[in-house]
């Protein structure tokens, strides 16, 4: 054998030893002997910590509700039980049914027996006390189930503009699609305890600065004091009206499942602020914590102006028109509401899918403008097309077609390499 072979072997031999050894090492003995310690103890549950906001329920959001800005959130996305929350899909389906003419507030809607044992007196849940076999109008089914949170009125409501609150469940998902809540699922009028219904932090938000823009006129509902019905007196349940300054809604919400929740809304010095708490253990932890994320809002935040109305702040490509391209603004004021004390870096972007096909009408909707508070989106805003593009002729439409083919194949090299 020659050395340089013997070397070889030597290496080799070496290399198998090791191996064998690392073996043994990572291969567990069948009774593992330990050093002896003191059993284990079971940790303390640390409770929820107080962030800048003083907040401690598991899921908030705090929301300007000029232009859908988040002010504040922990944990929003993750879907929850609504318990009676979800009465606010409820309310914004009928609010939609009489702007659209399809009810009036005089129509009157039987109490079946169904209503009457499920949210009635029978129930001994939130109640308006409805009559069986009575006819209420939508007018006091509306100020029962806001004010009072009555689960009989959601259901005669359900009853009377489906026919079955299973039929009318479906159609409070699907109305909640077409007003951007893309995740709720809605199984019931009322929010009773259901294993598949679920909303989300964030989407109830929505859902209230929704009604609170679109329905101005039945809105001041949601801050009555209190309404009587069948000689029975009840105070309304929200603990932010006369808790703080400005409150004027709206709706609590409590289910073992869910916890203690409650959708809020104040006006300020002009400013109105949305706040959403859920998962709190106590009454008193909801109304401390929404006042407390109220007020936190009011106080450290004010007003930026970021574009003006009309303002250009971009360009979007178009394909196969007589421009290459088409300046995008703002329709309305942009502002977003920015904390007092400075420091956030603030991030706008044009987000569009595009190239955009020619024609192009002004005013069209191209895109929308994006803005991060730090790492976090907080705005959305759509872009309008600030003018109209034309077709291009022959000449113009091949050289885009060229130009698009061309890009599509550096796209196809790069995603191989």
């Amino acid at each position: 054998m020659t050395p340089r072979f013997s070397v070889v072997a030597r290496l080799l031999a070496a290399a198998a030893l090791f191996a064998a050894l690392g073996a043994l090492a990572y291969a567990a003995p069948k009774h593992e002997v330990k050093p002896s310690r003191p059993a284990a103890v079971a940790p303390k549950k640390e409770p929820p910590k107080k962030d800048e906001a003083g907040i401690i329920a598991p899921h908030a959001i705090l929301v300007d509700a000029a232009n859908g800005g988040v002010l504040y959130e922990r944990d929003p996305d993750k879907l929850i039980f609504p318990a009676s929350l979800a009465k606010l899909m409820t309310a914004e389906y009928v609010f939609h049914e009489l702007k659209e003419g399809r009810i009036q507030l005089t129509d009157e809607f039987p109490v079946s027996e169904n209503a009457w044992r499920k949210g009635g007196a029978p129930s001994h849940s939130s109640t308006m006390f409805a009559a069986l076999h009575s006819k209420i109008a939508v007018d006091d089914l509306l100020h029962g189930m806001i004010i009072q949170s009555a689960n009989d009125a959601c259901i005669v409501l359900a009853e009377g503009l489906a026919g079955t609150e299973n039929e009318f469940a479906e159609k409070l998902t699907q109305r909640a699609r077409e007003i951007g809540l893309a995740k709720s699922v809605f199984t019931n009028s009322n929010g009773l305890p259901d294993p598949n219904e679920f909303v989300t932090t964030r989407e109830l938000a929505i859902l209230a600065r929704h009604i609170i823009i679109d329905y101005p006129e039945f809105y001041k509902i949601f801050g009555q004091p209190d309404f009587t019905w069948n000689k029975i007196h009840q105070q309304n349940r929200n603990p932010l009206l006369g808790l703080i300054e400005g409150a004027d809604g709206l709706k609590t919400g409590f289910t073992k499942e869910a916890g203690y929740g409650l959708v809020g809304s104040a006006v300020q010095g002009g400013v109105r602020l949305i706040v959403v708490i859920n998962g709190e253990k106590s009454a008193k932890e909801r109304a401390d914590e929404g006042k407390k994320l109220l007020e936190w809002g009011f106080r450290n935040f004010e007003d930026r102006k970021l574009f003006a109305a009309g303002q250009t702040v971009g360009y979007a490509k178009i394909y196969g028109g007589a421009s290459g391209s088409v300046p995008l603004q703002v329709p309305d004021l942009v502002k977003l509401m920015v904390p007092k004390a400075g420091g956030e870096k603030l991030v706008a972007r044009i987000a569009y899918q595009g190239p955009v096909p020619a024609p192009v009408t002004q005013g069209q909707t191209i895109g929308l403008l994006k803005v991060w508070r730090d790492d976090k989106l907080v705005l959305q805003v759509p872009l309008k097309a600030a003018e109209s593009v034309a077709k291009g002729n022959m000449s113009q439409r091949a050289m885009d077609a060229v130009s698009e083919m061309v890009i599509a194949l550096f796209r196809a090299g790069a995603e191989r390499l």
